[in-house]
């Protein structure tokens, strides 16, 4: 995922409310920008660390500027908009990026299968050796969480987390596949494990969902002021 227009740069004044940022860009200027994260932040939202905004030229829109990126004081980037996990998976998804992923012969997105009341990020589909076409599903979390070189979800307490865990769980033992990706968007993280400290909650979901026959996996992102690009697998540590 590429940014264009490129990105404009500035300093983090503050982030408030959770949806407002205040930035002083390159210019000396100072804008408000959406943040497009509903989470805590914790490590992705100090004052003087180098952001970039997206600008936006619908005239219909109250905040001009996306905070879209986040560069820590010792140089690493981290993905601020978490709507751009499912982007970013999408497009893994149509690249073949991800190994585990890479005789998927379509998708769709915002799925909710037929015995389930819940709604996934994706619904794939891939054949068998039989030639069928056989659906699974997928739910993405985005995640931001820096301790050293681990990251962890969630940052803050999620109850709808843990439901799409259990619903994954159910569907597993149904025999239908089903996955759960943690899309890593900070260049620190070389690992991945629940933050049980956090949501002990959401813990003990993933673990039933893991029990149950739900891969449960991770993918680190290349990132830069110029794009976002899945890139690999990570170890997930349960």
């Amino acid at each position: 995922m590429k940014f264009s227009p490129s990105l404009l740069r500035g300093t983090l004044i503050k982030r408030y409310k959770r949806f407002l940022a205040d930035v002083e860009l390159d210019d000396g200027s100072i804008v408000t920008a959406h943040c497009p994260n509903t989470g805590a932040m914790t490590g992705c939202a100090e004052p003087g660390y180098t952001v970039f905004l997206s600008e936006s030229t619908n005239p219909k829109r109250k905040l001009k500027y996306t905070w879209e990126l986040a560069q820590t004081f010792d140089g690493h980037f981290i993905g601020i908009n978490t709507h751009n996990a499912n982007k970013l998976v999408a497009e893994a998804l149509d690249n073949k990026v991800l190994g585990e992923f890479s005789d998927i012969g379509g998708w769709k997105a915002e799925v909710t299968p037929p015995t389930a009341n819940s709604r996934f990020d994706f619904a794939l589909t891939r054949e068998n050796a039989q030639r069928h076409k056989l659906t699974e599903y997928m739910e993405v979390k985005s995640v931001t969480l820096a301790e050293n070189d681990k990251g962890y979800f969630p940052d803050a307490v999620t109850q709808r987390g843990a439901k799409h865990c259990l619903e994954l769980a159910r569907l597993a033992q149904g025999g239908i596949k089903t996955s759960l990706l943690f899309c890593v968007q900070h260049t620190a993280i070389e690992s991945v494990q629940v933050a049980k400290h956090i949501d002990p909650t959401y813990a003990e979901s993933v673990q039933i969902a893991a029990n149950a026959g739900v891969t449960v996996l991770a993918a680190d992102c290349i990132i830069d002021e110029q794009k976002i690009l899945l890139n690999q697998s990570l170890p997930v540590i349960l």
